[in-house]
């Protein structure tokens, strides 16, 4: 009989000293400014794991970090958990698969042109999704899940001016032939619709996160005195049909208007206007997602 409760101690032990070793190995790391994609990934799984060591001795989940960050080492090839992984709360399911969803679609364009928000992002989802499966230190789930949002719109806007650039190149190199060196010019923005603010939306919705609420309200704090008039434009990417894409498009529009009247500015001053597929941030087949096209751009007229 004392042998039966022997087993599930030594189990427990095996377990913790896996724990601890993995962790013991990390927190004799020096972590430096990081240079690349590897080493933003060990940084930010080496702050949650002392985190969850020092702080909060939950020891599986610092068992967690410490091992993505030490492989980090090995490879590039650092993806956050999926879903199935963990035991998330029903509730909670549908906005995380949509976050995973949204990250693995920009992966590979975010790991050429902005890896250093995409480690922040894979470990931030890794940390939000662990926060919920645990379901109790909501501050923590706000914070993990508003640095995802954060890291993501970040690439969001990388990835869109990437594609803006190399459209403009294109276009340049097509008209190079019956030009000369001295007529070729670079294409500015209008100064009379200058692109002031984006805000990013997850598929197929039209709420605001509060992250989003956050930029709008900081957006106002630098620029409302000096705006006199705003132009709100919705969009969405290719997926779905047009006429539902227009529709989907003025809605986004139109909860950044809300937004803008509640924070005082008069409604005279704010025209919407919804452009659905029509005018995308990066250019895709159709019928096909992207996040970086689920947005709406706040802009001044005057």
């Amino acid at each position: 009989m004392k042998f039966k409760f022997l087993i599930p101690i030594i189990s427990i032990l095996i377990f913790l000293t896996g724990c601890s070793a993995s962790y013991k190995e990390l927190s004799t790391m020096e972590t430096n400014k990081p240079r690349n994609f590897q080493e933003q990934l060990l940084y930010e799984y080496k702050k949650r794991a002392t985190f969850e060591a020092e702080e909060m001795h939950d020891w599986s989940s610092a068992k967690l970090y410490s091992e993505k960050a030490l492989k980090s080492l090995e490879t590039d090839k650092i993806y956050p958990e999926e879903i199935s992984y963990w035991k998330l709360p029903e509730e909670n399911i549908s906005e995380i698969r949509i976050a995973y969803d949204n990250l693995m679609t920009i992966y590979k364009d975010a790991k050429k042109i902005d890896p250093f928000n995409l480690a922040r992002a894979i470990s931030s989802l890794d940390c939000w999704s662990e926060q919920q499966e645990e379901n109790w230190q909501t501050w923590d789930i706000s914070s993990c899940k508003n640095d995802f949002l954060n890291a993501m719109h970040n690439i969001y806007n990388k990835i869109s001016t990437q594609d803006n650039v190399q459209e403009t190149a294109n276009n340049k190199d097509k008209n190079l032939e019956n030009q000369t060196k001295d007529e070729v010019t670079i294409v500015t923005k209008n100064e009379n619709e200058e692109l002031m603010q984006i805000i990013y939306f997850d598929f197929d919705q039209f709420n605001l996160s509060e992250v989003s609420k956050e930029k709008i309200i900081k957006f106002l704090n630098n620029y409302g005195s000096i705006i006199n008039e705003y132009l709100v434009v919705g969009h969405t990417d290719t997926k779905g049909t047009n006429k539902y894409n227009l529709s989907l498009s003025v809605k986004r529009a139109e909860v950044v208007k809300e937004i803008l009247i509640n924070y005082g500015i008069n409604q005279s001053s704010i025209k919407i206007l919804g452009r659905g597929e029509e005018s995308l941030a990066v250019n895709t087949p159709d019928d096909t997602k992207q996040p970086a096209n689920r947005r709406v751009e706040i802009k001044k007229t005057n």
